[in-house]
């Protein structure tokens, strides 16, 4: 039980679905509260400030897109993990819940050990971005040197094109999705622009 400290919002209008992912999480030892609705989640999500919050889109009273819309705009809750749940599949769902905040997706049915494991790779994702980056990163025996720009492996120096050495950003936070306009942007600056 390593999980107690941390804090998951669980937001859904099937007390069905409540009931199954509070007993799943609560398994792992997470601290689990529940909403039945959007309004109801930004009130608990404001006094408890939970670490994650797992939101349903459709649901009454308040859906989880404008819940997730508010709870971006609250200053307390701005580092707090956002996942959606839903069983609408459909791209323009997807595409809406990421435009307001969301980090992640997942579809119901809900499947317990991949909910568990996404949470965990998402909370791995956040402790790590927030802790201060090493000078060197070493991936088996590859090492990449942020401060010189130079990469080794097995000790031995290779020789990389200034602007392959951005690779120290895809390991800079292990687990993240780097979009393509986040590298290009970070690889050639300004000077790049998208479309």
């Amino acid at each position: 039980m390593t999980n107690v400290a941390v804090k998951i919002l669980l937001v859904d209008d099937e007390p069905d679905i409540l009931e199954f992912m509070e007993y799943n999480l609560k398994k792992e030892g997470y601290d689990v509260y529940l909403a039945k609705n959007g309004k109801e989640a930004i009130d608990i999500a404001k006094k408890e400030r939970p670490q994650l919050i797992i939101l349903d889109i459709m649901m009454p009273v308040m859906d989880g897109i404008e819940a997730c819309r508010h709870i971006r705009e609250i200053p307390e809750l701005k580092d707090t993990l956002v996942t959606f749940l839903t069983a609408r599949n459909e791209e323009y769902s997807q595409i809406a819940g990421f435009d307001v905040g969301a980090d992640d997706y997942v579809s119901k049915p809900i499947k317990p050990r991949i909910l568990t494991s996404r949470i965990k790779a998402l909370l791995r994702r956040v402790n790590g971005s927030q802790a201060p980056q090493a000078p060197s990163i070493q991936i088996g025996d590859l090492r990449i040197d942020r401060e010189s720009y130079l990469v080794f492996k097995s000790d031995r120096p290779l020789s990389f094109p200034v602007k392959n050495l951005n690779l120290a950003l895809l390991t800079s936070k292990l687990g993240k999705v780097f979009t393509r306009e986040d590298i290009l942007s970070r690889v050639w600056g300004k000077r790049y622009r998208s479309g």
